[in-house]
């Protein structure tokens, strides 16, 4: 379908590497070392990670747009979901934070079939990556989960000043490339930073929509597994 596409864009985040999954890990993790099963009176780890999720995906989708600023989301972030517990976030400690930042990018849990998915890729196409993340977390996620060797390119988004899904970091990456918009693809899970960001520059875009979420009407082009990519390349 794709056979006349040259380089392939890929998300890091959510994409390839399993976000949530690993963010789940280091934070049951860290609940009990740091003893928060005794300060908010639940032996289980899943209200604070559930609450802590959905403040994350909240003001990551901030920052996309340039809404909020780093520092603002790693204290939000955490602050938010103590004030949504009850608690009060002066309690929060913020080695709790350090130690979060510290381990989570070390952990490997990728979505299924990433591997084999971009080493059959890499055979025929020019592989790139494209990731809003932190510049230091991406750089350990992509070598702790030996993912680095699959891309030509890695721009992120910290290093150059601007997030998808404004095209400059869309134009910046086609040129670092050497690609050409016509002949490249995206593939991202974020509707709005990886796919309409995309399209509105003008390159083809893949929805990575490993929840269930409905296709909408404006995304042609869909997958639920990864391995679904050699079917269109």
């Amino acid at each position: 379908m794709f056979f006349e596409k040259k380089d392939i864009f890929f998300d890091l985040d959510h994409t390839i590497w399993d976000f949530d999954r690993n963010a789940r890990e280091t934070l049951h993790e860290l609940y009990y070392k740091y003893a928060f099963d005794e300060l908010t009176g639940s032996k289980s780890s899943d209200a604070f990670i559930e609450t802590y999720t959905y403040n994350n995906h909240r003001l990551w989708d901030l920052y996309h747009h340039g809404k909020i600023d780093k520092p603002t989301l790693r204290k939000a972030r955490f602050e938010d979901t103590f004030l949504a517990l009850g608690l009060d976030p002066e309690l929060f400690p913020w080695s709790f934070e350090e130690d979060y930042l510290r381990i989570c990018p070390t952990k490997t849990n990728l979505f299924p079939n990433a591997h084999e998915t971009l080493a059959y890729l890499k055979g025929k196409y020019r592989l790139h990556l494209i990731s809003n993340g932190f510049k230091e977390a991406c750089e350990k996620k992509l070598c702790h989960s030996k993912l680095a060797s699959y891309f030509q390119t890695i721009v992120i988004s910290e290093n150059i000043g601007v997030n998808k899904p404004h095209p400059d970091i869309f134009h910046y990456a086609l040129k670092n490339g050497y690609a050409q918009c016509e002949r490249s693809v995206m593939i991202g899970d974020n509707l709005d930073a990886d796919i309409r960001g995309a399209q509105n520059v003008g390159i083809d875009a893949i929805f990575f929509n490993s929840i269930g979420l409905e296709q909408p009407a404006d995304v042609k082009y869909m997958i639920t597994d990864l391995q679904e990519l050699q079917t269109y390349f």
